[in-house]
């Protein structure tokens, strides 16, 4: 099952563990069981820890297996096999489970094990998804650390039957005890926050109590680390508070153009961005949005508040905007009905659940020419339609576009409605040069046409352009003395990660700059 190369990694891996690893594993006379068998004895042939006890006669899904401890059989469970991106999360369980402590704060370890209540998991992943090992990953922790807790990571391709009964349309798909929990990626601290309220409490009591920042940056993707980074280097008391750290780099899946990295995956990219500020003295605030910018706060008037959702606030001598940009929705009748219901933005981690069915991606830019020339491979049939009467990606993708035997292209058209029951059944488009309406049958509707910057709470307080971007000068300086803002929330052309991070350096050199003057004692 394993190659030479991945046994290696493998061993060395299991090196790590301290404590004996019980795999069951719940078999039948399938094909998927035979390979499943043959992973497993690769993995105990990878250390003296790990055993495998084989089971025919349960109830659990065949084939799957659980990592215990030994005696136990409440450990993470895996329904298929986790290779593709789900390798990592394999291994992590079995460390895990053998001894070797997760890399999280000992303060959520123990809320976790505190939590009172029977959470049974169950999450529906594709293996080319890169969104689902942090969710599955992080689901299996929360298993190893509390009995109460359960985890099955899911196959979608492998189960198919339980994803149509359960419509599931895109991964990945959480249940928490029968009934759906979420969709999309997911934090650890998200789910905790979801499941235990009181946390949200504690943790937003705490920022509260927080003293005055230096520098305080809101928005934790590329520009906003760079910022970190370069803030913190001055020593300088900085804090950076954001929804999820890495931001839209986390729903990037093939990233090439990032200097002195050839080739590079989004949450790769992401968790090196993170490592990056942690490794300063940097106070990171995760699952904190956002909801109001106070100038000439505090008691003297001399700081900059920023008031979370949470009900928390913070203040600082200086901020930095770097709140980036979210997928922009192209607002037609059944997107929003039909969102995860056949209506997707993520192709390489919705795109499986499509196999050989009929799909549509609105957009001719870059992204939608790439998403429809990764989703030929693997849908029966790709429509791209394109608002512009040409093509707007580069010649290259098209040229590869036009070779392809299963795709459509349509441009000059207008998508005016999602259609569906349950789920999509069809698109709606307007020929614009004739006003004709068509409708093209189909299963999926991949939407990229862009994105939109998250600005809309500083409507009225920091000059904003007509398309919502944050005004910026040369140095990163907003309308408003003190706050600074970088990247895709900004009229800085050209959105792209690296510029993003060079503006994220930038406006925390002109933040501190501003910093020296005003507090320069007077002449």
């Amino acid at each position: 099952m394993l190659d030479a190369s991945t046994k290696a990694q493998l061993k060395s891996y299991l090196e790590r563990a301290t404590q004996p690893i019980e795999i069951v594993a719940s078999l039948d006379d399938s094909k998927a069981s035979g390979e499943m068998q043959a992973l497993l004895k690769d993995i105990t042939d990878c250390s003296p820890l790990v055993s495998v006890t084989e089971r025919r006669d349960d109830t659990f899904r065949k084939p799957s297996f659980s990592v215990n401890r030994p005696g136990e059989n409440h450990g993470p469970r895996f329904a298929g096999l986790p290779m593709g991106h789900e390798f990592t999360s394999l291994i992590l369980a079995l460390l895990q489970i053998g001894g070797y402590p997760p890399k999280v704060e000992e303060e959520v370890l123990q809320q976790i094990r505190a939590l009172d209540g029977d959470f049974e998991f169950e999450i529906y992943i594709s293996l080319t998804c890169h969104n689902c090992p942090d969710v599955v990953q992080a689901l299996n922790l929360m298993a190893v650390q509390n009995p109460r807790i359960k985890n099955t990571m899911i196959d979608g391709s492998l189960f198919q039957d339980e994803v149509k009964a359960r419509q599931i349309m895109a991964v990945p798909t959480v249940f928490l005890n029968g009934i759906e929990f979420g969709q999309g990626r997911m934090s650890l601290e998200e789910i905790l926050a979801k499941i235990d309220t009181s946390g949200v409490e504690r943790e937003a009591k705490k920022i509260d109590a927080k003293a005055p920042f230096d520098m305080l940056i809101v928005g934790g993707g590329p520009a906003g680390a760079a910022a970190a980074v370069y803030a913190a280097r001055k020593g300088i008391r900085t804090g950076v508070a954001s929804e999820r750290f890495g931001g839209q780099v986390l729903d990037t899946m093939g990233i090439e153009n990032f200097i002195s990295i050839q080739e590079t995956q989004g949450p790769k990219l992401a968790a090196a961005l993170e490592e990056h500020v942690r490794s300063y003295d940097v106070d990171i605030m995760n699952m904190q949005r956002a909801k109001a910018l106070v100038p000439n706060a505090g008691p003297n008037h001399d700081l900059i508040e920023i008031q979370l959702e949470s009900g928390a606030s913070l203040k600082s001598k200086s901020v930095i905007l770097a709140t980036g940009a979210r997928w922009r929705n192209i607002n037609v009748p059944g997107e929003a009905e039909f969102r995860n219901k056949g209506v997707a933005y993520c192709p390489h981690c919705d795109g499986p659940l499509f196999k050989g069915k009929r799909v549509a991606v609105i957009g001719g830019g870059n992204s939608g020419v790439e998403a429809a020339i990764d989703l030929a491979g693997l849908v029966g049939h790709v429509t791209l339609i394109e608002f512009d009467t040409q093509l707007r990606a580069d010649a290259i993708l098209q040229r590869k576009l036009m070779s392809l035997k299963n795709v459509t292209v349509i441009t000059n058209a207008q998508t005016t409605e999602i259609t569906g029951e349950q789920t999509v059944n069809g698109l709606v488009y307007k020929d614009r040069a004739t006003s004709a309406l068509h409708k093209v049958e189909l299963e999926g509707v991949f939407i990229q046409i862009g994105l939109i910057p998250n600005t809309d709470w500083l409507k009225g307080v920091v000059e904003l352009s007509k398309h919502g971007e944050i005004v910026v000068d040369a140095k990163g300086q907003t309308s408003v003395p003190g706050v600074f803002a970088a990247g895709d929330a900004t009229t800085v052309p050209f959105k792209q990660i690296i510029i993003a991070a060079g503006d994220g350096a930038k406006a925390a050199l002109g933040a501190f700059d501003h910093l020296i003057r005003t507090s320069a004692p007077a002449a």
